[in-house]
């Protein structure tokens, strides 16, 4: 079965940035569009970036365009969501999935999730 690891999470002051790193275990990693998603307590989960199979086409949130990147490196099957210019409102545990299709917006969308990794961002 697709297993998928996050880490990078951690505590950081506004403006700082942050890496989070997604392990995607099994074969085929290069066939999966990937996604991050976000969940802050007492919210649902809303969707913040992904990227196709080949990393030529991504789609990113309004509220966190031009100050996340998402990218993927299919040689070590790891996908990265790099986080600049945090703000407060970036709180939250953060979930790397994967699907079979497309880089959705929609986590219903998606096949596979990790345990998430946790941001906190302190004003």
């Amino acid at each position: 079965q697709v297993q998928l690891v996050e880490s990078g999470g951690g505590l950081v002051q506004a403006g700082g940035s942050l890496r989070l790193t997604c392990a995607h275990s099994g074969r085929a990693f290069s066939l999966y569009a990937m996604g991050w998603f976000r969940q802050a307590p007492g919210k649902g989960r809303e969707f913040v970036a992904a990227v196709n199979w080949s990393g030529g086409t991504t789609n990113y949130a309004d509220s966190v365009k031009g100050r996340f990147t998402i990218s993927r490196d299919n040689a070590k099957n790891t996908v990265y969501l790099q986080m600049n210019s945090l703000k407060p409102e970036d709180t939250a545990a953060y979930y790397c999935a994967a699907q079979r299709t497309l880089a959705s917006i929609s986590p219903v969308e998606y096949d596979y999730w990790g345990q998430g990794t946790q941001v906190t961002v302190s004003s």
